[in-house]
């Protein structure tokens, strides 16, 4: 149980103090923080909340949307990558959560609204023509590339990881351009280890076959563990289509071992996003998480 985390957006009502309060209420040493509600509470301020109570932060999230072409857009994403990995150091976050955006929309910053948070940029109308659209997805790639490149520095200096994040496929168009573990090592082993990690998140790599060579691949590079399950039938938002652990697809414990045999030992975080946990009493999803963690997550 020590290396369980609440990721924040699993209560996703809870404001920065209320999660950490309920983590304390149910013996949960870790909490995953989301800039959102960081900047809300002020980041000194949750930073102060979190050291008062005990708690360490697992990661923070998030940081990414790097496939805007060069221009000012592009310039913007820069500037608020290097804030975040700011506001992780002064959090006492070990790594900054990267989710690297995708396909670039015309008119639009590429970065799409998260359902239940205050997003700082709109997401583009999905009414653009189709011959304005950028379908250059290689390119898209390259420029996340050229993004960890000119970030590397700033994170370094800072003592923050930058964490590629990378997103099942169903994502790749909107969110996500990094599809595979693979492609998220491909870019991250241009750099340090202690730079650029990446993020095993089952709900995201489950599906991959080649996903166990590439978690051994990872090995000192692995800056997160994430679960949560893959449930069918999906919701009628794709993005909020993950689910408790055991109501899936997902073995956990076959995760979990191939990321400790590739030498993670770090926090566990539990990370879901559905409209019914979201609706649903906070201290009873905790309660819930911590049973299915036991009983799907750790070895028998």
């Amino acid at each position: 149980m020590r290396r369980l985390s609440l990721n924040q957006k699993t209560t996703n009502s809870w404001s920065v103090r209320e999660a950490v309060d309920g983590c304390v209420r149910a013996g949960i040493e870790a909490i995953g923080l989301w800039r959102e509600p960081v900047h809300e509470a002020g980041v000194s301020e949750s930073a102060k909340l979190v050291r008062d109570a005990g708690l360490r932060v697992s990661s923070l999230c998030r940081g990414g949307f790097l496939t805007a072409h060069e221009g000012p857009e592009r310039r913007r994403s820069i500037d608020d990558n290097r804030r975040a990995i700011e506001e992780a150091a002064e959090l006492g976050a070990p790594c900054l959560v990267m989710v690297v955006g995708g396909l670039p929309e015309p008119g639009g910053s590429g970065q799409p609204v998260l359902p239940g948070s205050a997003a700082a940029m709109p997401a583009a109308s999905a009414s653009s023509p189709a011959a304005e659209r950028d379908r250059d997805l290689p390119g898209a790639r390259q420029r996340v590339a050229d993004g960890i490149a000119e970030l590397v520095p700033y994170a370094i200096e800072r003592g923050v990881q930058l964490a590629l994040e990378p997103m099942h496929p169903l994502y790749c168009a909107d969110r996500g351009v990094l599809s595979t573990l693979g492609q998220a090592l491909d870019i991250a082993e241009q750099h340090p280890a202690e730079a650029v990690g990446v993020v095993v998140d089952t709900f995201h790599v489950w599906w991959d076959p080649e996903v166990e060579r590439q978690i051994a691949r990872a090995a000192g590079r692995i800056s997160s563990f994430q679960v949560c399950d893959w449930i069918t039938p999906f919701p009628g938002d794709a993005l909020l289509s993950r689910g408790m652990m055991g109501d899936g697809h997902i073995d956990f414990r076959y995760f979990r071992r191939l990321v400790e045999q590739a030498g993670y030992d770090g926090d566990i975080e539990v990370e879901i996003f559905h409209a019914d946990i979201w609706a649903a009493d906070p201290d009873t999803v905790v309660a819930q998480m911590k049973q299915r963690y036991t009983a799907h997550v750790l070895e028998r």
